[in-house]
């Protein structure tokens, strides 16, 4: 018998609004990035990191890098999902994956590096998290750790 695979995490979803529409007619690139940090919120909820957490102990987690890649236009009225993975972990980090779809196609990924923040410095996070983490840990895609550059 072979271990069982990581514990999906729940997608998040919203609609694009009409003021985050652009003079061109689609979700403006700003509001990618709000869209794709609820979805981070929804991950540090499920993983034990919420504004309870926050509350009780002086700790959250902080981005550090991201890094977004628009492949699709959104139009305006769309509903979005953001697909969302842990892709890597060490004690006081985690590397999360978000993909944008909607209508059936994939818009933008969103590569994100968060590290977990106790009393104002790096710390690691309490064993109850770190379990959920490892239990949703899965492989990195082949798109992951790309980077901003221009082919010569």
């Amino acid at each position: 018998m072979s271990a069982p695979g990581p514990v999906a995490l729940p997608p998040w979803r919203e609609p694009v609004r009409d003021e985050w529409i652009d003079y061109n007619g689609h979700l403006s690139e700003a509001y990618y990035v709000l869209v794709f940090g609820h979805a981070t919120d929804a991950v540090m909820e499920q993983l034990g990191l919420g504004p309870g957490y926050r509350a009780a102990h002086d700790a959250s987690l902080y981005t550090v890098e991201a890094h977004v890649r628009y492949l699709d236009e959104v139009p305006a009225g769309a509903g979005l999902e953001v697909r969302s993975s842990v892709v890597g972990a060490t004690a006081k980090a985690l590397h999360l994956w978000h993909e944008m779809w909607s209508g059936g196609r994939l818009r933008a990924t969103e590569e994100v590096l968060g590290l977990h923040v106790a009393g104002g410095r790096s710390a690691p996070f309490p064993p109850d998290v770190a379990d959920r983490v490892a239990a949703v840990l899965t492989e990195p895609g082949p798109d992951t750790g790309r980077s901003v550059g221009l082919r010569r």
